[in-house]
């Protein structure tokens, strides 16, 4: 066996179960789960019409760069969100099968044995996942730009708007971070899988960033995105990198290898979720008017903010935070995620402690009820 699997951790959603066995749900009122980030909202028709029609495409093994028409339609998405030139369909963007499967198998292709990789903290676990079974060694950093050591690091996982937080990176800060990876030479792999979801302004993207500082090679950036939180289609696995074109080339050597094309018939229901904006904006709307029912209900001795992206409350407990998912889901059977679980120890302690995750992913009401029985049980504290 690979060695270097034994220095993975158990996933957040393992702890979980763990945490609650032995603890019995309170029977009497039905479950609401807050703890995953899976979305919710119907897939839109148009997507699942362009799936079903292109169904003959199942007969014939996909290319693992992707029809050209699904990398133009890509790179067309970003020249409009972003006010970019689109990047070039044929260097600078590769459609991948959704940001997690990308985010690691990057990790496999621009790190060498014993090379470090520079975390988030919080943070999605794949980055850690992907760091370790490359022979590297993850360092973890509540804010990037504090980390003092950068001796050795070769990869930098950033995530705007952040998950579980949703904090957006703005433009200075993507100045210094572009700065770092011109001193020291390390890779920058931006996770922007919430990048549509969002209630005042558009989140700067690192792309967008890069440009308007002058940039426009991306060198060593990679972004990655996906339908599924933008477009309600976790199940199509569909997403794209796009940026430095040395580095894609070799990622895309790499995913070759790997086996990672995509179904025919997912890249033609991708391409007709990449060029409407209709079904986006609906999205968000329902997401806008959740985050406005459910604020208002938070009180002492709670407390949580508007993110400025993402479908997260990251609520603030008044004690630990496991303690308080497995009492709430064993007295009201609301089930959360302990916000430890998604941090590691680090810089004098664990920045997700007291702290729990609920994604608000759920229909309205059902998201309103869970608020409620989560202030009747705080109240109780």
């Amino acid at each position: 066996m690979n060695p270097l699997l034994e220095r993975l951790q158990p996933y957040p959603f393992e702890k979980l179960r763990a945490l609650l066995a032995g603890a019995a749900p309170n029977p009497a009122l039905a479950p609401i789960n807050l703890s995953i980030g899976e979305p919710k909202h119907p897939t839109p028709a148009l997507v699942r019409n362009a799936l079903v029609a292109a169904l003959d495409g199942l007969a014939a093994y996909p290319a693992t760069a992707g029809l050209p028409a699904l990398r133009q339609a890509i790179s067309g998405w970003l020249g409009r969100r972003y006010a970019i030139p689109a990047p070039d369909p044929e260097t600078q963007v590769l459609p991948v099968n959704g940001t997690r499967e990308a985010l690691f198998a990057f990790a496999q292709t621009v790190l060498a044995p014993g090379a470090r990789v520079v975390c988030p903290n919080p943070f999605y676990q794949i980055y850690e996942g992907a760091a370790l079974l490359a022979g590297g060694t993850p360092a973890y950093a509540e804010d990037l730009l504090q980390v003092k050591d950068w001796k050795g690091v070769q990869l930098v996982y950033v995530c705007s708007p952040a998950n579980p937080s949703g904090k957006v990176i703005g433009l200075e800060d993507w100045k210094r971070i572009f700065e770092l990876s011109d001193r020291h030479g390390f890779v920058i792999a931006s996770d922007e899988c919430y990048s549509e979801i969002y209630f005042d302004r558009p989140p700067m993207g690192s792309l967008e960033a890069a440009h308007r500082l002058g940039r426009t090679d991306y060198r060593r950036l990679v972004a990655f995105s996906s339908l599924s939180k933008r477009s309600n289609c976790p199940g199509m696995r569909s997403g794209f990198a796009a940026g430095d074109a040395a580095l894609l080339k070799k990622f895309l050597l790499y995913r070759t290898y790997h086996g990672s094309a995509m179904s025919l018939a997912v890249q033609h229901a991708s391409i007709a979720a990449w060029n409407d904006e209709e079904h986006v904006r609906e999205n968000r709307r329902l997401y806008v008017e959740k985050f406005r029912a459910v604020l208002p209900l938070v009180g002492k001795p709670l407390q949580a903010d508007m993110p400025e992206g993402g479908f997260y409350l990251w609520m603030a407990t008044p004690i630990d935070d496991a303690e308080f998912v497995r009492r709430l889901q064993h007295e009201y059977n609301v089930l959360g995620l302990p916000g430890s679980y998604l941090a590691r120890d680090a810089g004098g302690g664990n920045p997700g402690k007291n702290r729990v995750r609920l994604a608000l992913v759920a229909p309205l009401d059902e998201c309103v009820q869970g608020i409620g029985r989560i202030m009747q049980f705080a109240r109780k504290l």
